[in-house]
């Protein structure tokens, strides 16, 4: 039998757990700590923070600030600020994380939701040539190669940089 080393895995287990919530879209936004919260870039109409429980490292969520359960509900301006936060999540993710491509989509109504939270979010999962292996498929286990929260630190700066430069 191969063993995995995950070293990092003891500081995350061992971690204070995050409070829980009832609706983290809206309220991770309103704690003030976006470190805390995951949250790497905010506009004014939607945000991007860290998926806690991500299919690869860098999975991203775009979410609207105002709680919506469907994209028909958007008005005119949070649809398109959502797309831009989208396309802007899609460049930090290429320029930091040096992504091969991107699967990008929206889980909408009860029946693909998975128990998913009701409030709209689109995924931002970035993919590498080779990133699937046995692991998900066999072993029912997904190996994430870097720790929550040095994705975020990561993701944070390229973010800020990138903000910047607009």
């Amino acid at each position: 039998m191969q063993q995995i080393h995950a070293y990092w895995r003891m500081e995350y287990i061992e971690a204070p757990k995050f409070p829980k919530v009832s609706k983290p879209f809206t309220e991770l936004p309103a704690l003030g700590d976006d470190r805390a919260a995951l949250i790497i870039h905010r506009t004014r109409l939607s945000y991007l923070i860290l998926n806690r429980f991500p299919y690869n490292p860098g999975h991203l969520l775009a979410i609207p600030f105002r709680e919506v359960g469907d994209i028909e509900e958007l008005n005119a301006a949070e649809s398109a600020d959502l797309m831009q936060t989208i396309i802007f999540g899609k460049k930090v993710l290429r320029t930091a994380l040096n992504a091969d491509g991107f699967n990008v989509g929206f889980n909408l109504g009860h029946a693909v939701s998975g128990g998913s939270i009701p409030h709209l979010h689109a995924h931002i999962v970035p993919r590498w040539d080779g990133d699937t292996n046995f692991m998900p498929v066999i072993g029912e286990t997904r190996v994430l190669p870097q720790a929550l929260e040095s994705t975020w630190t990561k993701l944070s700066e390229t973010a800020a940089r990138l903000a910047a430069a607009l």
